[in-house]
């Protein structure tokens, strides 16, 4: 059977963990690696290979940008770049907790047939 409608594919779980943790504001990658593992209650450590692969790709798809807006210079590594959510970015975030909220909802309906582990 072929679907003619064009579904969102899942985000990868990176772009989730950080547009998730991008909805709290403007962050720079570390802190943003923080996040997500404070969000996962510790079950996803994300590394700088992956962060910045992530954020290369989310910049590109327009899911995030890069803010000029910095905290007090004197408080703050001028090397450091901040991320912001953009609009395209809220929105696919929100289709992919509506796509695991289903997700989760099927799952808890469903009854293993061969008993558990």
């Amino acid at each position: 059977m072929v679907r003619t409608t064009k579904q969102p594919q899942p985000l990868p779980p990176a772009v989730f963990h950080l547009l998730l943790a991008l909805r709290d504001g403007e962050q720079h990658g570390y802190a943003l690696m923080q996040r997500v593992e404070e969000l996962t209650d510790g079950a996803v450590r994300m590394g700088p290979g992956t962060l910045y692969g992530a954020i290369k790709r989310m910049l590109a798809d327009g899911l995030i940008e890069e803010t000029a807006e910095r905290p007090d210079p004197a408080l703050d590594d001028q090397r450091r770049r901040y991320y912001r959510i953009t609009a395209a970015g809220e929105r696919a975030c929100a289709t992919e907790v509506a796509r695991m909220e289903t997700l989760l909802r099927n799952a808890r309906r469903t009854q293993p047939k061969f008993g558990s582990a």
